[in-house]
C-alpha cells in the first residue's frame, strides 16, 4: 500500500494531480511498463510522458526507503523501551532521512564512547549540572565524584568525563546538528592537497595538488576526480566551512550565563565540533556532494547514451566492414542487406606495395561479387590509413566509405553474445562483423553492448552504479522502444529491451521464428511460449511486423485499438490501407466522434499520426560524413586550421571530438560558443557534425584542443564610432565625422 502522503509529496513537487499520480502507481504495480503507460495510458495519467513516469517511479521509491527506515527504527526505540507517543510522532513526521536520523541518534544503540564510560563512572549528574550553567563552582562540585574505585582519581578526571558526557548531548542535539547541515551546505570549501611524497606519481591529479573552491559552486567532473585522488592515495580531500562560524553557532545555542561553570561548557562545546560534529558533517556533505555529481554525471551519460543509440541508420544495404590494422592486417567482412555474416578476408594493404596491390583487388572483387553499397570503417588504429586506401580505389561511385566510431567493438567481439553467433570466428573478424551492424543500424548494434563500454562516460566507474544502471538501461529501454522493432530481424539483445519482454521471452520469439518462420502478423506473438495476454499487451504495440497482411502490423497502432481504426475505414467506405495511403480520406475524420470510456482524444490523435506515417523511424535520415583529407595523425594539424569533426563524447567541461587523427580533441567549455556556456548538452550533443578550430597541439601529451567560437571580426569593425558632429551650416556638413579612439576598444574586444 503506497503511503497517501507521498502521493500528496510527488503530487505537490511535481505539480500534478495526485490521481495521475495514483494512475502512474497503479500501472506500474500491474506490471505495465515506462514507454507503454507513456505511449498507451495517456487517458489513464493525463497525458504523462516518459521522463514524468520515471520522476514518480523514482520519487515513491526514495520515499518508500525513508518509510522502511522509519519501521526499523520505531521497532529498535520499542525493543529498548525508548518508544514514547511523541517520539512516535518525530519518527512518522521526519520528512528526510537526514531528519530522521538526528532524532534517532540519541536513542541508537552505540558502541562504548568516551561519553558512555564517563557515565558508567557516575558523572552524569555532574554533566548535567555543570550544562544547566547555573553558576556553581565547577571544581568544587566535582570533589564529590571523585572515586578511584570507580577510575575517578582527580578533579580534573571528574570534569575532563563530564566534559565528554556534555560533548555527546551536544552532538546529540537536533537543531545543532540542523543548523551546522545548513553551515555546511552554504559555506563549506572543498580542498585538496597532495598526499606526502605522491607529487611524481600522482602527475594526473597536478590540477589538484593545492586545490580549493566552495563546495556548492563545485561542478561534478572536478569533485569525482578529486574523489578518486583520495581514493588512489593522491589526494587529501577536506570540505568543511570556517571552524570559528561552527563554533559560533554551537555558543549560541549551548553556551548561557557567565558563571565559572560556562568556561567548562565552552570546553565541551568546541570538543564536541572538532571530534564529533565536524566529522560527522563533513560525512554527510561529502555524501551530498557526491551524490549532486553522481546525479549531474549519470544525465550527462544518459543523454550522450540516447544521442549515440538514436543515431541516424544507413539502412538496410549491403554492406562491407573493416577492422582496420597495420601489422595484423584489416579484417573484412560482407554482410547482405540483414547484417548477416557473408564472407570474410584479411588484406594488408599498409605492409608493401606488393600486399597493397593484392588487398586492392580483393576488395573489388569483394564488392563485386556480393554487390556492396557502403564500406564501414572502424576508426580506431589504420583507421584514416584504411580509408584513404579505399578512396583511391576504382570502386563503383556509389559506394559509400564511412567512419565508424568503433568504441567497444572488442568488448562486444569476446562477449558471451558474439560467442553464440560466431563461435568459430575470430575477434577480429567478429569486431568487423560489428562496425558493418553499427553503420546499417546503430541501435540494433549497441544494445550487445554494456554502455558503460561505449565510450560516452564520464567518471561512470565513480558514481553510484546501481543508479548508473537503471538510468542507462532507462535510456536503452526509451530507445528502443521508440523505435520500434521488426520482430522478424531484431536480436535477442534487443528484443530483451522491448516492453513487457525480458531476455527468456525474447529469446523464446527467436526460437519460434526459427522454427515455425517469420511472423505473419502480431496475433502470431501469441503461439510463441510463455508469451501471454499481459507480456502481449506491452510488448505488441513496439514489435512491427512490415509485411504482415494488416498493414497496421507495421505501424504503433496498438491491437486494442485496431477496432476503432477499423471503424473508422468502414465509416469512410473504404479499407484501412486506403486510410494509410490516402490524405483527403483521413482529413475527413474527426476524432472526437471516436472517444469511448478506455480511448480518449491523445490516444485518437497518436493515432491519425501514425496511420500517416506508419512505423515512422524517428531517427533523422542518415547523411555521410568526412574528414579532411590529409590530416591523418596529430603530426599534421597544425595551430589555426579549421576541420570538420564528429562529438565523440560530451562532459561537464567540454565536448570531445573526433577530427579524424585517432585522438579526440578537446572543445572546453569556454570554447563552445562565443557566449557564456553554463551547460555543454545544450550547445553540443554526440555524433553532432562540427566545425572546429586547432588552438593548441601538445604532442608530448598526445593532447589537443580545439574551438568552436566563431571568429571575432577584426578590431576596427569592434571600435564604436560616435556619430558626426551636429551640422551648424553646410559647410560643415561637408567635414567627415572622425572616429572616436576607444583605448578601451582592443581590450573589449578580447573578452
Amino acid at each position: 500500500m503506497i503511503n497517501p502522503a507521498h502521493i500528496a509529496a510527488v503530487a505537490d513537487e511535481q505539480d500534478l494531480a495526485e490521481s495521475q499520480i495514483q494512475a502512474v502507481v497503479k500501472l506500474l504495480r500491474e506490471d505495465a511498463t515506462v514507454p507503454f503507460i507513456a505511449r498507451y495510458r495517456k487517458e489513464v495519467t493525463g497525458s504523462l510522458d516518459e521522463v514524468q513516469i520515471t520522476v514518480i517511479r523514482d520519487r515513491l521509491s526514495q520515499l518508500a526507503e525513508l518509510d522502511a527506515r522509519k519501521t526499523a527504527i520505531l521497532k529498535s526505540l520499542e525493543k529498548h523501551g525508548h518508544l514514547t507517543a511523541e517520539l512516535q510522532a518525530r519518527v512518522e513526521t521526519a520528512a528526510t532521512m537526514a531528519v530522521l536520523e538526528d532524532i534517532y541518534l540519541p536513542y541508537r544503540p552505540k558502541r562504548r564512547t568516551r561519553a558512555t564510560i564517563a557515565k558508567e563512572k557516575g558523572l552524569a549528574p555532574l554533566a548535567h549540572l555543570i550544562f544547566e550553567q547555573t553558576g556553581i563552582d565547577p571544581r568544587e562540585t566535582a570533589t564529590e565524584y571523585v572515586d578511584s574505585e570507580r577510575g575517578v582519581d582527580s578533579i580534573e578526571d571528574a570534569l575532563s568525563g563530564a566534559r565528554d558526557i556534555i560533548a555527546e548531548m551536544v552532538n546529540e542535539d537536533e537543531q545543532a546538528r540542523s543548523r551546522l547541515r545548513e553551515l555546511f551546505a552554504a559555506k563549506s570549501r572543498i580542498q585538496s592537497t597532495v598526499a606526502t611524497d605522491k607529487a611524481t606519481v600522482g602527475i594526473k591529479y597536478k590540477d589538484y595538488f593545492d586545490w580549493q573552491e566552495p563546495a556548492i559552486d563545485a561542478p561534478s567532473h572536478r569533485i569525482l576526480a578529486m574523489r578518486r585522488g583520495e581514493t588512489e592515495d593522491i589526494l587529501n580531500l577536506t570540505i568543511t566551512p570556517p571552524e570559528d562560524q561552527a563554533i559560533r553557532i554551537l555558543e549560541k545555542l549551548f553556551i548561557k550565563g557567565d558563571g565559572p561553570d560556562r568556561q567548562q561548557v565552552t570546553l565541551a562545546v568546541k570538543d564536541s565540533y572538532k571530534r564529533l560534529l565536524s566529522h560527522a558533517m563533513e560525512t554527510e556533505i561529502r555524501l551530498a556532494t557526491k551524490e549532486r555529481a553522481d546525479t549531474e554525471a549519470i544525465r550527462i551519460f544518459s543523454e550522450n547514451l540516447r544521442e549515440l543509440l538514436l543515431a541516424p541508420p544507413l539502412g538496410a544495404k549491403r554492406t562491407m566492414g573493416i577492422d582496420p590494422g597495420f601489422r595484423t592486417g584489416c579484417k573484412a567482412v560482407c554482410l547482405d542487406s540483414q547484417g548477416q555474416l557473408l564472407q570474410y578476408e584479411t588484406i594488408y594493404p599498409h605492409t608493401s606495395a606488393n600486399q597493397a596491390r593484392e588487398a586492392a583487388r580483393v576488395i573489388q572483387r569483394l564488392c563485386e561479387a556480393h554487390g556492396i553499397e557502403a564500406i564501414a570503417v572502424g576508426n580506431g588504429t589504420a583507421g584514416r590509413e584504411t580509408e584513404t586506401f579505399l578512396n583511391n580505389l576504382p570502386l563503383a561511385p556509389s559506394i559509400q566509405i564511412i567512419m565508424v566510431n568503433e568504441s567497444g567493438a572488442s568488448v562486444y567481439s569476446a562477449s558471451i553474445v558474439a560467442r553464440n553467433e560466431f563461435p568459430d570466428l575470430d575477434l577480429t573478424v567478429r569486431g568487423a562483423v560489428s562496425i558493418g551492424r553499427r553503420l546499417m543500424d546503430p541501435l540494433a548494434e549497441l544494445v550487445k553492448i554494456d554502455p558503460k563500454s561505449i565510450g560516452v562516460g564520464q567518471y561512470q566507474h565513480d558514481v553510484d552504479q546501481g543508479a548508473l544502471k537503471q538510468a542507462l538501461d532507462d535510456v536503452v529501454i526509451s530507445c528502443v522502444n521508440g523505435v520500434g522493432v521488426d520482430v522478424n530481424r531484431a536480436s535477442i539483445q534487443l528484443l530483451t529491451y522491448v516492453s513487457g519482454l525480458g531476455p527468456q521471452l525474447a529469446a523464446n520469439i527467436v526460437k519460434y521464428r526459427n522454427d515455425q518462420g517469420p511472423f505473419k502478423n502480431r496475433q502470431a506473438l501469441k503461439k510463441v511460449s510463455r508469451l501471454g495476454p499481459k507480456a502481449f499487451e506491452q510488448s505488441a504495440g513496439f514489435l512491427r511486423i512490415p509485411d504482415s497482411d494488416n498493414p497496421l502490423d507495421a505501424s504503433a497502432v496498438h491491437p486494442e485499438s485496431y477496432s476503432i481504426v477499423d471503424t473508422m475505414a468502414h465509416n469512410l467506405d473504404c479499407t484501412v490501407r486506403d486510410l494509410i495511403q490516402k490524405t483527403a480520406l483521413r482529413e475527413r475524420i474527426d476524432p472526437a466522434e471516436y472517444v469511448t470510456e478506455t480511448i480518449g482524444l491523445p490516444t485518437l490523435k497518436d493515432i491519425l499520426q501514425e496511420l500517416a506515417k506508419p512505423g515512422r523511424d524517428p531517427r533523422q535520415k542518415f547523411e555521410a560524413f568526412a574528414f579532411a583529407e590529409g590530416i591523418e595523425t596529430i603530426d599534421d594539424l597544425e595551430v589555426g586550421m579549421k576541420l570538420p569533426g564528429i562529438v565523440t563524447n560530451v562532459t561537464a567541461f567540454g565536448a570531445f571530438v573526433d577530427i579524424g587523427v585517432h585522438q579526440d580533441g578537446l572543445v572546453h567549455i569556454s570554447e563552445l560558443a562565443n557566449r557564456f556556456v553554463k551547460d555543454p548538452s545544450k550547445v553540443v550533443r554526440v555524433q553532432q557534425k562540427v566545425k572546429v578550430r586547432v588552438i593548441d597541439i601538445d604532442s608530448a601529451r598526445n593532447r589537443i584542443s580545439l574551438s568552436m567560437k566563431s571568429p571575432l571580426k577584426p578590431k576596427e569593425n569592434n571600435v564604436k564610432k560616435t556619430p558626426p558632429p551636429r551640422q551648424a551650416n553646410k559647410q560643415r556638413s561637408n567635414r567627415k565625422p572622425q572616429p572616436f579612439n576607444n583605448p578601451f576598444a582592443e581590450a573589449f574586444s578580447k573578452k
